[in-house]
């Protein structure tokens, strides 16, 4: 989180910088925020399988090996799958746009 740039949508916190590897690379961050662990544990499996499903996939398309750190704020418990995801994937394609 200290290296890299930052990019902050309404739900997380995107952090990223070049990659030591030859290959994107994902990590999440899901504070408690004050609420339950089975609360916490959702939103970390809907972050994965965005991760999973939309940004890795994009990036190695793309060629850019990134490491990624997704941290989600306090509001990602109320997003619904749907919005976390239109939020990430447009974040990411703007990141592979601007690299072109």
């Amino acid at each position: 989180m200290n290296r890299g740039n930052r990019k902050r949508t309404r739900h997380t916190d995107v952090f990223y910088a070049a990659s030591p590897e030859s290959y994107p690379r994902l990590g999440l961050v899901v504070p408690k925020h004050r609420h339950t662990n089975v609360e916490r544990n959702l939103v970390k499996r809907r972050l994965r399988e965005i991760g999973r499903v939309e940004i890795l996939p994009r990036l190695r398309s793309a060629g850019r090996n990134l490491d990624v750190l997704i941290r989600a704020r306090s509001v990602a418990y109320d997003a619904p799958f749907h919005v976390l995801r239109d939020q990430l994937v447009r974040w990411v394609e703007d990141e592979t746009c601007a690299a072109s």
